[in-house]
């Protein structure tokens, strides 16, 4: 691997490699039956997963929409049916969609902390399962899920981590595995978010009258209403989820697991704060850190909400950190850099570039609808999905303890009580976790 002969030679077993990766090539064959899909929480990603399962090219009807606020419930309504000269009939309570016979699939974009519940009682009812990342919001919830799924073996369910459906990911990750860059012993992922300004504090009110807000609290403790944990804020309260930490480290931390072989971590160790906002703004961190080690290797996370250029000059990435060079992936491609050699007196190998190949969402999406008609293989099954948003959650943990937390895999739990205690959730009166 020291020659441009050498480098081309292990790039072309990289390249080669991918080819085996399951259904991300040929998701999906022309499509035979129509699939009749619902959308469970309409504002957001949810819609925009639900107008890639709306491509012509997928006969896809959307039979129905769900959401607690009516004005979007009633907007996302037009939008269908503008799209497809159909209205989809309108619930605010999802279980009324599980009702729905003609409904074979459901798409779950409600905030983190419904997606356990919404999903393993879509799989009771008899439903395919799309569920928008992270897939669950705890430890407890990620193993129930999917047990749920283990239950239902003729169901599907995908995880939105569609960069399981992209192929530069794992044409990357190949390249790490192959030893072009040497030993690895460092991984770096993260994401600034580049917001131009803090949230400001809000004060409580009372919630609008086209929002069903008992509903949207669901299994999340009674609080008052606030706008400023509500739609597209929810991300940053731990009653509802994690942070950027959950919201983008499901995605990130993915390949940095993936292309290391790495499993559970041994430690995990935190750093970070609330450095920009005021008290009461928010309740997850807008600066973190989160060190996993690994017995060969360390892994680092950080993410930042206000700044907007991180390691590298990137706004997002994984790095991989080889003692002969790194590699840097982001969603726009990934870059090889060479170290130095003192021997050879230049470079170890030729630095390479690859922009990304217009893969992810839409492919994501075909390759569900495809195990749906005949079978296969999940790009992003329950069992990708949980592991990585349990090692996502380690992190918050760790943070939210506020010192090193050392994970025992052999019994499956933290040898710190206080880390334990936060591996479930406590859920209002009104919902508990399905039982399996």
């Amino acid at each position: 691997m020291t020659d441009r002969r050498e480098f081309i030679k292990h790039s072309a077993i990289a390249t080669a490699a991918v080819s085996v990766v399951p259904g991300i090539l040929n998701a999906c064959a022309s499509p035979a039956e129509q699939v009749n899909v619902a959308l469970i929480g309409c504002r957001s990603m949810g819609f925009s997963n639900l107008k890639s399962f709306l491509r012509e090219e997928n006969n896809v009807a959307c039979v129905a929409l769900c959401d607690v606020d009516s004005n979007v419930l009633d907007s996302r309504a037009a939008e269908v049916e503008k799209m497809t000269g159909t209205r989809p009939l309108t619930y605010n309570d999802f279980r009324q969609v599980l009702d729905n016979k003609d409904v074979q699939a459901v798409i779950i974009g409600a905030p983190d902390h419904w997606h356990a519940i919404m999903m393993m009682m879509a799989l009771d009812a008899g439903k395919h399962v799309y569920v928008e990342k992270p897939m669950g919001h705890s430890i407890e919830e990620c193993n129930a899920m999917v047990a749920a799924q283990a239950k239902h073996p003729e169901l599907y369910c995908q995880v939105g981590m569609w960069q399981r459906s992209s192929k530069h990911w794992f044409e990357a990750s190949e390249i790490v595995k192959s030893g072009l860059l040497g030993d690895v012993h460092l991984v770096k992922a993260w994401i600034y978010k580049g917001y131009d300004t803090p949230y400001p504090v809000m004060e409580d009110s009372a919630a609008p009258d086209y929002v069903d807000y008992d509903m949207w609290l669901g299994p999340a403790p009674k609080r008052p209403f606030n706008m400023n944990r509500f739609h597209y804020n929810f991300r940053w309260w731990w009653d509802y989820a994690g942070g950027a930490m959950t919201d983008w480290g499901v995605h990130l931390l993915d390949f940095a697991l993936y292309a290391m072989d790495a499993d559970m971590p041994e430690s995990i160790s935190p750093g970070g704060g609330i450095f920009y906002h005021e008290p009461g703004a928010i309740e997850t961190p807008d600066i973190q850190q989160a060190l996993y080690k690994y017995p060969k290797h360390t892994m680092i996370w950080e993410c930042g909400l206000n700044p907007g250029i991180g390691p590298y000059q990137k706004g997002h990435g994984v790095a991989f950190v080889g003692q002969k060079g790194t590699l840097v992936v982001t969603r726009n491609g990934y870059e090889i850099l060479p170290d130095h050699s003192n021997e050879l007196k230049g470079p170890f190998f030729e630095a390479k570039a690859q922009k990304n190949y217009g893969d992810g969402l839409d492919e994501h999406v075909q390759n569900l609808l495809s195990c749906i008609r005949k079978g296969g293989t999940l790009n992003a099954p329950v069992e990708i999905g949980a592991k990585t948003a349990i090692v996502s959650e380690m992190g918050n943990m760790a943070y939210r303890v506020g010192q090193r937390i050392n994970w025992n895999n052999a019994s499956k739990t933290f040898n710190e009580t206080a880390a334990n205690d936060l591996m479930g959730l406590n859920y209002s009166k009104n919902w508990q976790l399905p039982k399996v």
